[in-house]
């Protein structure tokens, strides 16, 4: 077996802890890929889950950056020894994989492989993805290798290792599929719901501003002052159906943000809005990490509702966010010049302005949400998220 830094049996019961503690199948398979590799001391590592199409739902690398990743292309298709490993279904441990007769090469700017290790990952009968390493590196202080081109090569006890990693790799996937396929239906639930209440609200206050606006136009030639008190009203009730429409808009998971990730999401909607408002709008991020899905949604949701908060409610002529990393998480600023207010006094007077919503946004993902302002001295939202 391995004798690097992360071998024995702190090392396995680490990376075994690490997959249970997500519940997002991509989180789950990036946590695989990263356990593996640096459990078995490799230079890379890839997991594939397959379609039904020849190809890869996904394909998760470690080792590989992401520019490096981009310049290679499209995800792989099954074929090679990635299909072997598939319909076989058994491990398959090479001295130098370039050597088989199965190789078919790789994109060109694929890095270099040579000793293989790979196995795929069962639910019963099912193959519900494959688990691959490439070239096994020297533990540190360990003996000079005598493999091809120096290569130290994967050996039975690493085949062994690997093998227990995706037993447990198995329970995870398959526990995270089941996760989302349950939040799947309850957002399903939620979209039903929503959509009955913006019919039976916003639909009622539109059928209110159309009788509304008629009666206005009816009364400007014959009585005037009623025609502008009904067009006030008119006014009223249009304010009254945006603000419906934007609470249940803000409830539903932006695609954005499964598609472009939260800092690109993010810097993208403050361009809109400084744009759309008076104010001045800023963003600026440094060193984000991808962060667990439910955590993303919840720092997008506080920065909305703080950013509404300062563009509609605090008169300030400069609103700044940024979103920064703290340890394995972030932490998100919203800070505005605008005239502030006293939270004691707010809370006190039941208007919250969203505070009561943010804060359970926050701790709903392990978070803290902290709120400083003053009357006169502008306000400061921070939100932090630990990370995964």
């Amino acid at each position: 077996m391995s004798h690097g830094p992360r071998s024995g049996l702190y090392a396995v019961s680490s990376a075994l802890l690490a997959m249970s503690r997500h519940l997002e199948v991509r989180d789950v398979l990036k946590t695989i890929v990263a356990s593996a590799r640096e459990l078995l001391d490799a230079q890379y590592a890839a997991l594939g889950v397959p379609d039904d199409h020849g190809g890869f739902a996904q394909f998760v690398v470690d080792g590989v950056s992401d520019a490096q990743w981009r310049a290679i292309g499209p995800l792989p298709r099954q074929h090679g020894i990635l299909a072997a490993m598939l319909r076989a279904a058994r491990p398959e441990r090479l001295a130098d994989v370039r050597e088989d007769p199965r190789f078919e090469g790789w994109p060109a700017a694929h890095p270099d492989m040579s000793d293989f290790l790979g196995l795929p990952i069962r639910d019963g009968d099912e193959i519900i993805g494959a688990l691959f390493l490439a070239n096994k590196l020297r533990p540190e202080g360990g003996p000079p290798c005598a493999g091809p081109d120096g290569r130290c090569g994967f050996t039975e006890d690493d085949e062994e290792l690997l093998g227990i990693l995706a037993q447990h790799a198995a329970i995870a996937l398959t526990n995270a599929r089941l996760y989302e396929r349950s939040r799947e239906l309850t957002i399903a639930e939620e979209r039903s719901r929503l959509a009955h209440e913006l019919h039976d609200a916003v639909s009622q206050k539109l059928f209110s501003l159309r009788l509304t606006a008629q009666a206005a136009a009816a009364l400007v030639d014959r009585d005037p002052s009623r025609a502008k008190g009904e067009l006030q009203h008119v006014a009223a009730l249009a304010a009254e159906a945006t603000e419906e429409l934007r609470a249940a808009v803000v409830e539903l998971r932006p695609a954005a943000l499964d598609e472009d990730g939260l800092v690109a999401t993010l810097r993208t909607q403050i361009q809109v809005l400084d744009r759309a408002h008076s104010a001045r709008v800023t963003f600026s991020s440094h060193g984000v990490r991808a962060l667990p899905a439910a955590q993303e949604e919840a720092v997008l949701r506080v920065s909305q509702e703080a950013l509404h908060n300062a563009l509609r409610h605090s008169g300030a002529a400069r609103v700044d966010v940024t979103l920064d990393r703290r340890g394995p998480g972030a932490v998100l600023h919203v800070r505005d010049d605008g005239g502030g207010f006293d939270p004691a006094a707010t809370r006190s007077a039941g208007r919250h302005l969203g505070l009561v919503s943010m804060r359970d946004r926050a701790s709903g993902v392990g978070g803290t949400l902290t709120v400083e302002s003053a009357p006169g001295k502008g306000t400061v939202i921070e939100m932090e998220v630990p990370g995964g």
